[in-house]
């Protein structure tokens, strides 16, 4: 693995994997939807992608989790299946998030990045240990690297590359 590969994310299957079909990998990809995640992924026709990967900000059920969270960037990531090099590229893209109203709401600024990152917020409190002494205790905790993770995964599970793009087109 390269400099470059390095700082995009782009990561190579083991080796003796064998590559599944393209139609194998998307329908992998789909398949780690679940309703008890924070994100989804989803058809990307509309924003020029095969699948889409991003949190569920603009659901009711999961916003109260998102502003409690003091999550300070919204996530998207767009993938596109490149049938004939055995790869999904990868586009992270970052905007700042700001909390509004009473009760807070998030807004999406238009403060923009793109390429890979990694957002951490962990709340902590104090509370009585077993032996009865003071301890701190982690209440909260989100990593953005749970939307990323899986995704890059199952790709390399089915044999093909996880090419990060920072530059040029998707």
């Amino acid at each position: 693995m390269g400099l470059f590969d390095k700082l995009t994310g782009t990561q190579h299957p083991a080796d003796g994997v064998t590559p599944a079909s393209p139609r194998e990998v998307h329908a992998a990809l789909l398949g780690l939807n679940r309703p008890d995640l924070p994100y989804v992924i989803r058809d990307g026709a509309t924003e020029d992608a095969d699948l889409v990967a991003e949190w569920r900000l603009a659901e009711p059920t999961w916003q109260t989790f998102f502003v409690q969270s003091q999550l300070s960037r919204a996530i998207r990531i767009r993938m596109r299946l490149n049938h004939e090099d055995q790869e999904v590229r990868a586009l992270e893209e970052a905007w700042e998030l700001s909390r509004v109203g009473n009760p807070p709401r998030l807004k999406i600024s238009s403060r923009y990045t793109r390429g890979p990152s990694r957002t951490v917020s962990t709340h902590w409190g104090v509370r009585r240990g077993d032996d009865g002494s003071l301890e701190a205790a982690k209440t909260f905790h989100f990593d953005s690297s749970d939307l990323v993770n899986p995704l890059r995964d199952t790709v390399l599970k089915s044999g093909w590359i996880w090419r990060g793009v920072v530059f040029g087109k998707l």
